[in-house]
C-alpha cells in the first residue's frame, strides 16, 4: 500500500474534491451545504482559499482542508478551516493528522490562533479531536444546525492559541 502525502490542492484535484465535498455534505450531519455544490465552489471556496490541502494515498483522495483568515482586516490574523475525511477512511487517525497539518500551516503562515465557528453539537469525533488538540469551546449558538436526524442542535465555536498552549 501506498503512502500517505499531504500537498497543496490543484485544479486536476478539483473533480476528486468536489467528489469528496458533495459525498460528505451529502450526510447531511456536519456541512451547512444543501445545494449549489458544483466546480465553481471548489474554485472560489477550496481552491482560492489562503491554503488547501489534499491528502492522498496513491490515486485516491482521502481528505483535505482549506484554511484561511477567520475575518478580514483586524480579524485577519485568526485563522479558520474547514476539514474533509472520506467516510471509508475515518476512525484511522487521518483527521487528526490533516488538523494538525493545517495548524502548523496556519502557524507557519502567521496565524495567531484558529477558530472553528460551527462545530456540530453532534459531530463528537470532532469536538473530541479538537479538544485533545487544546481547543476551547468559547460559544454555543442554540439551534444553530438543521441536522436531518436530531432537528435542530446546537453548534460550538471552538478556539485554539497557536501560541500558547495550554
Amino acid at each position: 500500500m501506498s503512502e500517505l502525502t499531504f500537498r497543496k490542492a490543484a485544479l486536476a484535484d478539483a473533480s476528486a474534491m468536489l467528489s469528496l465535498l458533495r459525498s460528505v455534505s451529502s450526510e447531511g450531519d456536519t456541512l451547512p451545504f444543501q445545494r449549489g455544490i458544483d466546480g465553481d465552489l471548489i474554485d472560489s471556496q477550496w481552491l482560492s482559499a489562503f491554503g488547501c490541502v489534499v491528502a492522498y494515498r496513491g490515486d485516491d483522495l482521502l481528505g483535505m482542508y482549506r484554511y484561511g483568515a477567520n475575518m478580514p482586516g483586524r480579524g485577519s490574523h485568526i485563522a479558520t478551516a474547514t476539514f474533509l475525511v472520506d467516510q471509508q477512511f475515518r476512525g484511522q487517525g487521518l483527521g487528526r493528522k490533516l488538523v494538525k497539518h493545517c495548524l502548523a500551516e496556519a502557524k507557519a503562515s502567521g496565524f495567531r490562533a484558529m477558530q472553528f465557528n460551527q462545530v456540530v453539537a453532534t459531530n463528537l469525533a470532532a469536538l473530541s479531536l479538537y479538544r485533545s488538540l487544546g481547543f476551547k469551546r468559547v460559544g454555543k449558538v442554540p439551534e444553530a444546525f438543521a441536522h436531518p436526524e436530531h432537528g435542530y442542535v446546537s453548534a460550538y465555536v471552538m478556539y485554539l492559541d497557536l501560541f500558547r498552549p495550554d
